[in-house]
């Protein structure tokens, strides 16, 4: 029989709720409030504890193809980030459901024309300069849609269709709200 004293009791039971306490302040540190739907994008903003602000935006892709059939993916979808504390504007990120073919990039076309091109890393792609990310997001105001072509580490090629309706409205959303 194993026998527990009062002390020990208390003090499991201290560390439990400590963690539990400390739970609900990380949590807490880290708020994150929606700042309205748009059509097909969903701007946010989230506040650390050291009072920085994270403005962005998000989408999921309308369609996906791949040229392996039965390919698998994980979540697939895009931000445009402000991190004004990090002097952090328009920041593309496109996350691809699968680890990317190393020393690849990835292809993100607007209507048809030009292709800009992503260095890649993982699961992720970004604009090589701010410039790049500033053009992009110019011409996605203007656009209706959005292609990006990237390749797995298997070989796999694929297409995400990404609708711009709403674009504007959000990224007007996240610029008000990390001024």
């Amino acid at each position: 029989m194993i026998k527990f004293s009062i002390k020990a009791v208390f003090n499991v039971a201290t560390c439990f709720l400590a963690v539990v306490l400390l739970s609900f302040e990380v949590a807490a540190q880290n708020k994150r409030d929606i700042l309205g739907s748009y059509r097909d994008w969903d701007a946010l903003v989230s506040k650390a504890s050291n009072g920085a602000k994270t403005c962005y935006m998000i989408s999921v892709p309308k369609s996906s193809k791949a040229s392996r059939k039965g390919a698998s993916r994980g979540d697939i979808y895009l931000t445009i980030t402000h991190r004004p504390k990090y002097g952090i504007k328009d920041e593309l990120n496109v996350i691809v459901g699968y680890p990317l073919k190393v020393g690849s990039e990835v292809s993100a076309s607007i209507d048809g024309k030009r292709a800009y091109k992503l260095f890649t890393e993982g699961r992720g792609a970004w604009a090589y300069d701010p410039k790049d990310d500033a053009a992009l997001v110019k011409a996605m105001k203007r656009g209706n849609r959005l292609v990006v072509n990237g390749t797995s580490q298997r070989g796999t090629r694929t297409t995400d269709r990404y609708s711009l309706s709403g674009f504007t409205a959000a990224y007007n959303a996240i610029t008000r709200a990390c001024r």
